[in-house]
């Protein structure tokens, strides 16, 4: 398997009518006709029959209606048909263009529906006006074609940039190559690494090769992505945080935890530091393990090194004391976590909640999720039933009843199963 690769990351010679608006001001006649005089003229625009002559009707300013912005049109239209219509009619409106939301969401609407042809003759229209002399914006095409599966037409993009007076840089490449990564083709990602720097003398830098790494990564081709970092440094590339995080949690996930301590070790060794994913791809291999308190104990280390850990870090090392048992632990992390001035989310309360009414707390978890549900976040539905059957069971029916009318207030609501399976708990006996 590693002859097959054969990447090589060899250092490589780059080869050397502007129209003005005329405003007309008209001034006001000296001899402006007064009120009584105005009366008195449009009392004799009569016919002879008493009927009104509607031409003073032209006095009155006629306001044009306003055409909604193009933007919002886009955002409404649901018709596919129409939707490829007006986004190609607004071709040279920079507002929608350079919106990458609406680019975005025009193209996976048009996915949706299955209209890829729309797609193409979209972005083929699109490289043809000056905005596809610009790379940022082939990038996002390439990034596009990606997104919905359309590999082939983003790597022509890539490979015809010429054509379009572009000029290729390592970034489009990055791009090409993290959608060619997904079609998971090893002698295609190989064929391109090998053929494409030379040909259009890009040198790779460390973004390529991560991508390779991530890429092997989630093939399980664990040894092979350590390879990619290891050619990579015998070239001159310095591997980042990036490159020993990717790999460290990879060999965790596939329980070679001594591979990834030696890794952690290395990268320390050679002055890389680890950052906050880097501790939080270690601190779930631990808590993965039952080991809490080890898990707790990096937690503090972070600490000591002034690193600012994230929600993840926190809700990790609750969920390691909350399966080995240790709640009153989880809960001192949790105070923790607000002292931090960090607000607990929605997957903190889930953990929470779950393991209290595991452990049949069902006080201190009917305080937990009626904290959560006041935020309006979705806890399981199991764990609602759990907490409501545990309730009704310790004689709490006043509690579970404020839990149910939580869930009713809802927005947006609960679906009618849900709401029923929580009323047919409480009504069981």
């Amino acid at each position: 398997m590693l002859q097959k690769l054969s990447l090589t990351f060899r250092p490589i010679r780059r080869l050397s009518i502007s129209a003005h608006n005329i405003c007309c001001y008209s001034s006001l006649p000296i001899d402006t006709p007064t009120i009584s005089n105005s009366n008195r003229s449009v009392s004799c625009n009569h016919d002879d029959n008493g009927s009104d002559n509607t031409s003073f009707s032209a006095n009155q300013s006629i306001k044009p209606k306003l055409e909604e912005p193009a933007l919002i049109r886009l955002k409404k239209e649901r018709d596919p048909d129409k939707l490829f219509k007006l986004f190609k009619d607004n071709a040279h409106n920079r507002i929608v263009i350079e919106n990458k939301y609406a680019f975005e969401d025009t193209v996976s609407r048009l996915a949706g529906a299955g209209r890829y042809d729309y797609i193409e003759q979209l972005f083929e229209h699109q490289k043809s006006l000056p905005q596809g002399r610009r790379e940022g914006f082939i990038v996002r095409i390439i990034m596009l074609y990606g997104k919905v599966g359309m590999v082939k037409q983003a790597i022509d993009t890539f490979y015809n940039m010429h054509l379009y007076g572009c000029r290729r840089t390592v970034k489009s490449l990055n791009a090409t190559l993290k959608v060619l990564t997904q079609t998971r083709d090893l002698a295609s990602i190989n064929s391109f690494l090998k053929e494409v720097p030379w040909e259009f003398g890009i040198e790779l830098d460390i973004i390529s090769v991560n991508i390779v790494i991530n890429s092997f990564c989630q093939m399980g081709m664990l040894d092979e992505a350590y390879l990619v970092m290891v050619e990579m440094e015998k070239s001159g590339t310095k591997p980042d945080v990036v490159s020993y995080t990717t790999l460290i949690s990879a060999f965790y996930k596939h329980g070679r935890w001594e591979i990834g301590n030696g890794l952690w070790n290395l990268m320390v060794y050679k002055g890389c530091y680890p950052n906050v994913p880097t501790f939080n791809a270690r601190i779930q291999f631990l808590v993965s393990r039952g080991r809490a308190w080890q898990a707790n104990d990096l937690l503090g280390l972070m600490e000591d090194l002034e690193m600012q850990p994230d929600e993840v870090t926190y809700n990790l090392v609750i969920k390691g004391f909350c399966r080995a048992g240790f709640f009153d632990m989880a809960h001192r992390v949790y105070s923790a976590l607000h002292g931090r001035g960090y607000k607990a989310n929605l997957k903190i309360y889930q953990t929470l909640v779950h393991y209290l009414c595991k452990a049949g707390d069902f006080d201190r978890a009917y305080n937990m999720c009626k904290e959560c549900m006041k935020n309006n976040w979705i806890l399981n539905v199991d764990t609602i039933c759990t907490l409501l059957k545990g309730l009704k069971s310790i004689g709490k029916v006043d509690k579970a009843v404020c839990i149910l009318n939580l869930a009713r207030r809802r927005h947006p609501p609960f679906s009618t199963t849900q709401l029923d399976a929580f009323r047919a708990t409480l009504a069981r006996r």
